[in-house]
């Protein structure tokens, strides 16, 4: 497969999922964040509260970050590594904005707390399977035929 192959399956599914887990590479702790996607950009964007720990600690400036996403139903299990800043873009905000955001900002997205945080990536390792009902015909097929299950492809992508 190529690497517009890849890049394309890694999009396509990324899209279809809603959230991962987000941190500082630096630091072991992540958080569950929703996050979306801009593929012609290679962003991924956040939406959070200027209090949050992750806020704070790029308030001074882009550092490495990961995202890490895992989602059976779309098969795809992905560590995504990039830089992490903070963005006042108002208008990527009301690109952005939605019913999920919403609910944790009192005062819509004009709330003095809401922060906008930009995900540059610049690379990521992917696991990209058939999804649940592969894994359980390629399970069952093994037992039948006694050959390892075809669990998908592993590639990495440099953005």
């Amino acid at each position: 497969m190529t690497v517009d192959k890849h890049s394309e399956t890694f999009w396509d599914r990324l899209d279809d999922i809603n959230s991962g887990m987000l941190g500082l590479a630096e630091d072991p702790r992540l958080v569950p964040m929703s996050h979306y996607a801009e593929p012609e950009a290679k962003v991924l964007w956040f939406i959070t509260a200027k209090g949050t720990d992750l806020a704070k600690a790029v308030s001074d400036g882009a550092k490495p970050a990961v995202h890490v996403v895992s989602d059976a139903a779309e098969g795809l299990y992905t560590s995504i590594h990039g830089q992490l800043s903070l963005s006042n873009d108002d208008a990527k905000l009301d690109d952005l904005w939605n019913a999920v955001a919403s609910s944790w900002f009192e005062e819509g997205k004009r709330d003095p707390d809401v922060q906008l945080m930009r995900f540059d990536l610049t690379d990521a390792e992917v696991w990209a399977t058939g999804g649940k009902l592969s894994f359980i015909y390629e399970i069952a097929k093994s037992k039948v035929t006694g050959q390892k299950p075809d669990m998908g492809e592993h590639f990495s992508l440099t953005f």
